[in-house]
This record gives C-alpha cells, structure tokens and sequence, in this order.
C-alpha cells in the first residue's frame, strides 16, 4: 500500500487552510488555488524553498500511511497470530497487514521504547547501582543477573535490557534515566505520541502485564522505525552476544555474557535465503503470546520491519514470521 502522495498532501493543506479563514468570516481570495506550489506560501503554511519550489514538511512524509483493510498474501499464514504488519521503510509500503490497529499487549517488544527513551533523554555513560527494590519483580520475570549493589553504565544496562530482555535492567535505567518508573512511564507516552502512536499507552518500562500497558502493530512500527535511526541501538539489537564489564558492591570489576533471545541471531531459527536479520526485539506472556519485531534487509538491500504480535506459540511465531521475511524478498 503506497503512502499519500507529497503534492497531494500539500494541496489538502492548502485547503484546510482556506476553510481556516474563510471559517473566521474573512473573504480570501485566492491568484492561483491550484498551485500546490505557491499556495501553501501565500497563506502561510511553513514551507521552505529549494530552486524554484516550495516544499512542506509533513509527519508522514517518511512514513507508511495505512489504511483499515487487511492486506493479506496467500503465501503468509494469517491464522498463526492475532496481529502482524511487514513494512517496506525504504518505498514505505505495507506489504502485508493484519490486525495492525488492534489494541494488542506488547510484552517484552516495550523495551524498544524503554531504549529509545533512554537513549533520547539519558547519558549512556551516566552510572547506577542496582537497588533492592529495582529486583522486586513477578516470579518468573526474565532477568539479565543484576545483583543488589552491582554498578552499570546505562549503555551497558541498555545490551541486558535488549539482548536478554531483562526486566531488572529495565527498571535500573527508568529509575536512572527519570527518578521512578512512574516518571519513566510518563516519558514513554509522551514519546510515543510524539512519534504518532495515538492508540498505545504504557504503565512500565519492561512489558510485565497490565490492562492499561498496550500498543498496536502499527504504533510499535512507529516507534521501531524511530529507534532505529540511533545507531547505537542498532549496534544493540544486532549483537549476538555482549560481554558485560561491571563493578560489584565490594568494588571489584566483574564480567556477565549476555546472550541474545533472538532465535535469528543465535542460530536456533534459519533465516530465509536472501535474508540479512538484524536485529530486533522478542517478546512473551500469558496474556500478550508470543511476539516478535524485526528489522531485516532483504538481498537488494531494501529494509524492512516485520512484526508478529500474540501467536499461539514460539514455533508457529517463527513460522509466521520466516513467511513475512519470504514476502520481503518479492
């Protein structure tokens, strides 16, 4: 599905902004109405100029603008999850589309946002000691080994939080990066409407289950796209292991060997042939399923984001997911 087309996005503008002021009571009249070009300038829409054109600056102009509808394929099993979009970031196409403004728990694929929140408004040198409460967290939780009194940089918190999706690492660096989770929480929505993801809203910064903590596919590739323009989180997310450097609560230095929970990266999945899998993030609970976000390239260098939100199981996860890898190489 191609995205709105640039001059026709500049004309609606010009439009919205004759119904402005002729809405006010004030006759306008307008020299040229269909130069999409010259309008916009002459009622004082922010454009700037390059040669002989004019050119606005719209929030979509990078972006997929999707519609509604499904938009299925018959080589990709639509029944093995609840929700799933695959997005050509480069033609910014939607490809394949499932579900993708249904309210869906994002489990771990949170912590995307964590990072990119972290990244915009931390320091990646600034340190923290893990505290006892940071660790309070659901039987169960995945962890990256962080022990009462162990000091991390946030760069360093960022690899646990990502590869090994610990949750523990989570809360240290909202607890770092904004004072308390709730602060942290607030910077999340504060973010994500600032990227468009009006239909999400988060309560914690590591995706253990809330009502009140949900997103939808299309969002979450709102907020990917985002955070992959960092390299620094690209660097994160593509590593297949990292061994950590830490100081103990006794002062010693100490070392960890994260490994990445991506079955892509750490060979217990094959990739489809032609297929470069980057990196991405994995996710899982009772009430979210399975989930999965990607960031490939297929064999002509094109990018692409692929997700797959609540299936059945990890095996019917990487299934679907291997068929929307396949579907980027077309």
């Amino acid at each position: 599905m191609k995205c709105i087309n640039k001059k026709t996005r500049i004309l609606a503008a010009a439009f919205c902004m004759f119904l402005l002021f002729t809405a006010c009571g004030e006759e306008v009249t307008i020299e040229h109405p269909y130069d999409v070009y010259e309008s916009p300038r002459a009622y004082g829409l922010n454009t700037t100029v390059s040669g002989n054109e004019s050119e606005q600056s719209f929030f979509s102009r990078d972006l997929c603008v999707a519609g509604t509808e499904d938009v299925l394929s018959d080589s990709v099993t639509a029944s093995l999850s609840e929700a799933a979009g695959l997005f050509d970031i480069q033609e910014n196409n939607l490809k394949f589309g499932k579900n993708i403004y249904g309210r869906i728990y994002p489990a771990s694929t949170t912590k995307i946002l964590t990072a990119y929140v972290a990244m915009k408004h931390g320091d990646l040198s600034k340190t923290a000691t893990v505290t006892e409460q940071e660790l309070q967290l659901e039987e169960g939780s995945s962890t990256c080994g962080l022990s009462v009194g162990d000091t991390f940089s946030l760069e360093e918190l960022l690899y646990g939080l990502m590869l090994c999706s610990g949750n523990d690492a989570a809360n240290v660096i909202a607890d770092l990066v904004a004072g308390s989770t709730d602060a942290f929480a607030k910077l999340m929505n504060q973010e994500a409407l600032a990227l468009g993801a009006t239909n999400s809203h988060f309560v914690n910064p590591h995706g253990l289950h809330s009502e009140e903590h949900y997103t939808t596919v299309y969002d979450m590739y709102l907020i990917f796209q985002a955070a992959l323009k960092e390299e620094k989180f690209v660097s994160i997310i593509s590593a297949q292991s990292h061994m950590t450097s830490f100081s103990r609560s006794t002062g010693e230095t100490a070392s960890m060997n994260w490994e990445n929970t991506n079955k892509y990266l750490n060979g217990e999945v094959e990739t489809p042939e032609g297929i470069q899998v980057i990196g991405g993030k994995t996710g899982t609970t009772n009430d979210a399923g399975y989930c999965l976000v990607l960031y490939s390239k297929n064999s002509r260098d094109v990018p692409h984001i692929s997700i797959v939100y609540k299936s059945d199981s990890r095996e019917n996860l990487y299934h679907e997911m291997s068929e929307l890898l396949m579907e980027s190489a077309k």
